[in-house]
């Protein structure tokens, strides 16, 4: 089995990612007002997005709030950062960090508290979430909120059945999340959302053959072409729909800041 270190697999993947992500036009809209709707954001909020990548949802979650402070993108990668833009726009602020920079305080980061912040798709990057995820939470003003969005521990993708059982295998359960960060010292609960998703076959091979998820980079060339025959021969539909579900773990500390 091939593994490509994840800086790697998004560094390479950053001048197509968002056409990865962009496959339906209702999606990022729609992420985006679950997310700003879980935090209950406010536009004096002092917001930071966790594992940004190109400032996707960080994007639509701005044009939304019209925040008074930029809402901070943070993420390892320079070259999806890169992508917000050379300036970036005025109410996105790019910060080269991962989550554990931040978590340990290594980031510099412009404001001194977050009101609220997110981490979506990331926190499976993550190698000690639970100490990750108490630093994090140090780092939110009283009464801030932290929002987990991830996939849940099984998914109905479309995919080859030996990518199904890797992700299985590698996924976090959001139960685990959750109790971090009780163990943080926040409130908080997990709750579900769902979108259906139509793409079109091929297109979604595609984004197979690109790697669009960082679990298939764990793949080799070769194994993710014979996946996708698989796929074809499971999967003969020209459009492909299946729901897309994730867990939202939300965490808030209290207002005296415990």
């Amino acid at each position: 089995m091939e593994r490509r270190d994840v800086r790697g697999h998004y560094e390479g993947l950053a001048a197509e990612y968002d056409e990865h992500w962009v496959y339906d036009s209702n999606y990022v809209p729609w992420m985006a007002g679950r997310i700003a709707e879980a935090l209950q954001l406010d536009p004096a909020d002092r917001v930071a997005d966790i594992g940004s990548g190109t400032g996707l949802f960080a994007r639509e979650v701005a044009r939304r709030l019209k925040p008074l402070h930029p809402i901070l993108c943070v993420d390892p990668s320079e070259a999806m950062l890169r992508r917000l833009g050379s300036p970036p726009p005025p109410d996105l602020t790019p910060i080269v960090a991962s989550a554990e920079d931040l978590a340990e305080g290594r980031a510099d980061l412009p404001y001194e508290k977050l009101d609220a912040m997110w981490l979506k798709e990331s926190v499976h990057h993550v190698a000690d979430p639970a100490h990750t995820l108490r630093g994090l939470t140090d780092q939110l003003a009283p009464g801030g909120r932290v929002l987990v969005v991830m996939l849940p521990a099984t998914i109905r993708y479309p995919l080859f059945e030996a990518a199904l059982v890797r992700f299985e295998e590698l996924q976090p359960d959001p139960t685990g999340i959750e109790q971090h960060l009780r163990a943080a010292g926040l409130e908080a609960s997990l709750t579900h959302v769902e979108h259906e998703l139509r793409i079109d076959r091929d297109k979604y091979f595609g984004m197979v053959r690109a790697r669009y998820m960082s679990l298939l980079s764990t793949f080799t060339d070769s194994e993710i072409e014979k996946g996708i025959e698989e796929m074809r021969v499971s999967h003969p539909e020209p459009v492909l729909v299946f729901p897309d579900r994730f867990a939202f773990i939300l965490g808030r500390r209290g207002q005296e800041g415990t």
